[in-house]
């Protein structure tokens, strides 16, 4: 068995798969910001968010992992360095948020919000960075990337999901 301190931080980034340039460079920021951190990136391994948090974190030195929703690795984004194949749709949803330590959020649309409602419902810590898929969600609201990431890395200790 392994101390739980020689196991990294997961934490999941979260948003559209079509964001804006700002969301974009927004979420690079996110993801370099992961691997600054000795984080690992989780997310759902396509395009939009997702990608520039991967590239982000890739470009960083830091691990990327992608949780498909189809069959096929080779359907992910050129950043992830492990491609989970699920076969579930958007019901890998679950898996992401499952798989996440703490959640950052980057806009994002109908599928953004069922990963934050489940992750308020299973007690995974979420802070959001933009706008928020709709207004009036109890999440916390970071100013940067680098303070999004300070609080993830932050909540997630403090929520016993992992080691300091």
């Amino acid at each position: 068995m392994r101390a739980s301190g020689d196991i990294p931080t997961r934490i999941g980034v979260i948003g559209g798969s079509q964001c804006s340039a700002e969301e974009y460079a927004l979420s690079e920021a996110v993801g370099r910001n992961i691997a600054n951190a000795g984080g690992v990136l989780v997310c759902g391994g396509l395009g939009g968010v997702m990608e520039a948090a991967a590239r982000g974190a890739r470009e960083a030195g830091g691990l990327t992992v992608g949780i498909l929703p189809g069959t096929d690795a080779e359907d992910a984004n050129l950043w992830i360095q492990l491609p989970l194949p699920t076969g579930m749709g958007e019901g890998r949803n679950v898996l992401v948020v499952r798989a996440a330590q703490a959640l950052i959020s980057v806009a994002g649309e109908w599928g953004t919000l069922s990963e934050i409602a489940l992750a308020r419902r299973i007690g995974v810590p979420v802070i959001a960075l933009g706008r928020l898929p709709v207004s009036g969600l109890d999440v916390e609201l970071a100013e940067s990337p680098e303070q999004a990431v300070d609080w993830a890395m932050a909540l997630a200790v403090r929520a016993g999901r992992t080691s300091p």
